[in-house]
């Protein structure tokens, strides 16, 4: 039984070591292609390796895009929208996990129910109140929209609902009122869940595309992902410097990872288990 346990644990790390391997390729490729001449990326047989590592495509790319702007706005909004999904997704999450008001659930359901709707729905809509109340090519118009999320209210609810009746019953017998019981009590537990909300939201604004490209013409507006959009050429594009633009979008992530991985694995599990 021993050897047959053995065996087993074996061929999962094997599958798990496989699939590592498959999800750094495609990085790896794109490392490897922002090294190369537009020649040896596209060459047919591929090439693996460059003849010489071409270090100027990071240097023509980053004088060809305004990078220090798209790091600021890019930073900026994904910093607020994050902020604004913690305060507002955790307010709602708790209103309706802890608090009784009528029709609770039929506006739970309704709620629920803009995840079952694609988000490009949205974009007309939402494009046509940021230009009335005139915040087209603005920042602001890139953080409004993602200030609260469906999604965020439901992951908060569902961790908020794992805590006792007892905290709330405690409090309440100390003088509290729901807001004291909001802020002192349920948000220091629910710690766990708001990272794992925030990694969320920090990824989905880094790598926001279409809204920024809808809302903001203007390049002094534009996100990484949208700014990394102007590369790509109606005709021809320069992969090599493309792939370089794109490695250096993507470096505060990997940093980030990194530094939080624990926090980051913890955050994502948490999504699992609760509820």
């Amino acid at each position: 039984m021993k050897n047959k346990s053995n065996r087993q644990k074996v061929f999962i790390h094997i599958l798990l070591i496989g699939g590592a391997v498959l999800t750094l390729v495609p990085f790896l490729w794109m490392v490897l292609t922002s090294l190369k001449t537009m020649t040896e990326a596209v060459q047919v047989p591929p090439i693996i390796f460059p003849e010489r590592f071409r270090w100027e495509n990071y240097e023509k790319a980053l004088s060809i895009l305004p990078f220090g702007k798209f790091y600021y706005n890019t930073i900026v909004s994904t910093a607020w929208r994050t902020i604004g999904q913690i305060l507002f997704c955790s307010m709602a999450a708790y209103a309706f996990a802890r608090i009784e008001f009528p029709a609770k659930e039929t506006i739970f359901l309704i709620l629920l129910s803009v995840l079952m709707v694609p988000g490009q729905i949205f974009l007309i809509p939402q494009y046509l109140i940021i230009s009335k109340i005139g915040l087209l090519n603005t920042v602001t118009a890139l953080v409004l929209p993602g200030l609260f999320s469906a999604f965020g209210t439901f992951l908060l609810r569902q961790f908020f609902m794992t805590f006792p009746k007892s905290l709330e019953e405690a409090a309440i017998l100390d003088g509290c009122n729901h807001f004291r019981i909001y802020w002192n009590v349920m948000m220091p537990l629910a710690v766990p869940g708001l990272v794992a909300l925030a990694i969320f939201t920090i990824l989905a604004g880094w790598n926001d595309l279409m809204w920024p490209l809808i809302v903001n013409t203007s390049m002094d507006k534009m996100t990484l992902s949208a700014g990394l959009a102007s590369l790509q050429g109606q005709h021809l594009t320069d992969y090599p410097v493309l792939m370089a633009g794109a490695i250096a979008a993507i470096w505060p992530m990997i940093l980030i990872f990194i530094l939080f991985q624990r926090s980051f694995v913890e955050g994502i599990a948490i999504t699992g288990t609760k509820g």
